[in-house]
């Protein structure tokens, strides 16, 4: 019988332990595109009879007033006072807290000990039994000696917490706060084939780790999405760049909030002064894609109210095709997911060494799934196009102008292409086209756009009458 009770009391004392016993030190850090992040850490804390705690290891750019600390093994422990404490130890601030202290000067040959009486950058000051002596600083000081730390000055950033604990000892703690100085974009490569119709896609997060604070066996979290935060401090320029190891299982994806989460399947260090890439989702291949032209002879004119009777406004223009890479994020065009910002950098393979060549990247917007997205890469060496007004006339008390427009796309290329031509209706609100060499498409209220096709080694030439009334 006392032996089943022994066995009953086991069995009740492993059930009735408390979680935190099973809770394992660790940080995780989720970070968020505007250059911010959430760490949260599980720490073994020694909380003494006084409830003083320091708490090293933190973040260079923390948010001290978003801390939150929890203790696992005392729910009922509160923080009563947080102390943010950042005065690291330099030279200068040793000096200077050593002023009226005695220290010791090692110089080219020669040893000084005495009461530090001012410093700057040239000299030293010091009183020793002799008098006063002027040390220069500059190549003749090899070492200062100092006794001990001074208090006040520290190694690393810390919070030193007052914490009111029925419980005082060891602590299983959760800490989180919000950094500055940590990042993170999508980056993509698409591979194009040989007759620009299908295309390979991988992707890419790059996290940039300014934080002050090296992340060790991390779990990684990433949200993408337009998260609003009162002003956020400007990120960092400088950076390293680590990439992690291959053949390593892709992020888990999913929606939170009106955002979406990438998490990162296994635990990585991130290092601080350090981008670290890591993949984001399984490469895609073989996904259909549509090679556009588009001639856009007056980019970014448009109507901006009122009426424009002047004959030379908007007449002079470029002669760019502009080359755009369209696929459907669908997941019957084998992709289907949420893309996160960040750059799709486009390379097609050289036929003649198999290398794979550069050929444009496009900036794209946070994209849901089953949206279209377009990649402007750049602009066509062998098509051209020409715009030119052809006739103008305006009748002010008639309240009416009529202007004519002729275009030409010229294809130098060895195939034929279709050329989308875009022009603005840009002198008033009201006007008609009312007549037309080819058929138009009505893309808003302010623009029309002609789909022609050109012959290789062709020219096209689209005209139009378009009448304006006010």
């Amino acid at each position: 019988m006392r032996t089943r009770f022994y066995i009953a009391l086991t069995l009740i004392l492993a059930v009735a332990l408390p979680a935190v016993a099973q809770q394992k030190q660790g940080v995780a850090v989720t970070v968020y595109n505007g250059g911010y992040g959430v760490v949260r850490e599980l720490r073994s804390l020694d909380v003494p009879e006084g409830g003083v705690v320091k708490f090293t290891d933190v973040a260079r750019r923390i948010d001290p007033t978003t801390v939150h600390f929890k203790s696992l093994t005392d729910p009922a422990a509160k923080l009563l006072e947080q102390n943010y404490q950042y005065d690291l130890v330099s030279a200068d601030k040793l000096l200077r807290k050593y002023i009226d202290k005695p220290i010791e000067v090692i110089c080219e040959g020669k040893q000084y000990a005495g009461m530090l009486l001012s410093f700057d950058s040239r000299q030293i000051v010091l009183k020793e039994a002799e008098g006063l002596t002027m040390i220069q600083r500059a190549d003749n000081v090899r070492d200062i000696r100092f006794k001990v730390l001074p208090e006040g000055l520290l190694t690393r950033p810390t919070l030193v917490w007052l914490v009111h604990t029925a419980k005082p000892g060891k602590h299983m703690a959760e800490v989180t706060y919000q950094t500055n100085g940590v990042g993170w974009h999508a980056e993509y490569v698409m591979v194009v084939n040989a007759d620009d119709t299908a295309a390979d896609l991988s992707g890419w997060v790059s996290f940039d780790n300014k934080s002050g604070k090296t992340y060790t066996d991390a779990k990684l979290k990433f949200i993408a999405g337009d998260v609003r935060r009162v002003a956020p401090e400007p990120r960092s320029r400088e950076y390293r760049l680590g990439l992690a190891k291959g053949g390593e299982a892709p992020m888990e994806e999913k929606a939170f909030f009106e955002y979406h989460m990438y998490t990162l399947q296994r635990p990585s260090t991130v290092a601080d002064n350090e981008v670290k890439q890591l993949e984001m989702f399984a490469p895609v291949s073989g996904m259909k894609v549509i090679k556009k032209y588009l001639y856009d002879p007056l980019p970014g004119l448009r109507w901006y109210g009122g009426t424009n009777t002047s004959a030379s406004y908007g007449v002079t223009s470029p002669k760019k095709v502009r080359v755009f890479i369209e696929f459907q994020n669908s997941k019957e065009n084998k992709l289907g997911i949420p893309l996160p910002a960040g750059k799709v950098r486009v390379f097609k393979q050289d036929p003649e060494d198999k290398a794979m060549e550069f050929v444009g990247e496009e900036q794209i917007d946070h994209t849901p799934k089953d949206e279209k997205l377009e990649l402007y890469v750049g602009n066509a060496f062998d098509i051209v196009g020409e715009f030119k007004q052809t006739g103008f006339r305006v009748n002010t008390s008639g309240h009416w102008m009529e202007e004519k427009i002729e275009i030409k796309v010229r294809n130098h290329k060895k195939e034929d292409i279709t050329v989308r031509v875009k022009q603005p209706m840009h002198r008033t609100k009201e006007w008609e086209i009312t007549a037309k060499s080819h058929e138009h498409k009505k893309l808003d209220a302010f623009n029309v756009a002609f789909d022609v096709p050109v012959k290789a080694d062709g020219e096209i030439v689209v005209t139009y009458t378009v009448e304006y009334r006010w």
